[in-house]
């Protein structure tokens, strides 16, 4: 992450870098030096996800107050939106946009490579913590990344509470599952933005 000697002096860098750049992307970079990318592209990131995490919540709303347990119907309206919605943002803007969680039920959103497991650690332990920019890796070549937080909701709990409880359908289709025993305002996992330079 930062090259800076021990590793208080790292994370108290990264918290500062993080806030920063969840308040002022293109500001926070410009002191940094010369932007990769462009600071009206980097805000749009900014913007899209926002958007993209309030359209999460709102479908995983609908759940809330219903007795019927959900099936592989309620995931098709409340979760599989929103990968398709990060999809379609990424192909509009040429940008790489994933989910990614430590706690994944679907094995593709696991973190990918050690840049991807610092960020989510440094999310789950501070809250505070939104959003940060980080230079991009070397596999992914020149550009940066945009990291945004994504915390469990009340009505998420439908079919990421305990484990135990877990709907029918995901103990027989994710034998796999990681996702579970959550808490509202627990860290789900967060949005991954890949904004190559150009």
């Amino acid at each position: 992450m930062n090259n800076l000697t021990s590793p208080l002096s790292q994370l108290l860098a990264a918290l500062i870098a993080g806030l920063l750049f969840t308040v002022q992307p293109a500001i926070a970079l410009a002191n940094q030096g010369a932007a990769p990318v462009d600071p009206a592209v980097l805000a749009k990131a900014v913007d899209q996800m926002e958007a993209l995490d309030r359209m999460r919540i709102s479908l995983a709303s609908s759940l809330e107050g219903s007795t019927d347990e959900p099936t592989m119907d309620t995931m098709r309206e409340v979760c599989m939106p929103v990968g398709k919605r990060a999809m379609a943002i990424g192909q509009d803007n040429g940008w790489t946009v994933r989910q990614v969680a430590s706690h994944y039920r679907n094995p593709d959103h696991a973190p990918i490579g050690a840049q991807e497991t610092e960020v989510i650690d440094l999310f789950a332990k501070h809250p505070e913590i939104n959003g940060l920019w980080e230079p991009a890796s070397a596999e992914q070549g020149a550009g940066v990344n945009y990291y945004r937080r994504i915390d469990v909701q009340a009505s998420c709990l439908a079919c990421h509470g305990s484990k135990a409880n877990r709907p029918a359908f995901i103990q027989e289709n994710y034998p796999n599952d990681r996702a579970f025993n959550f808490k509202p305002g627990d860290l789900r996992g967060m949005y991954a933005v890949f904004i190559p330079e150009g």
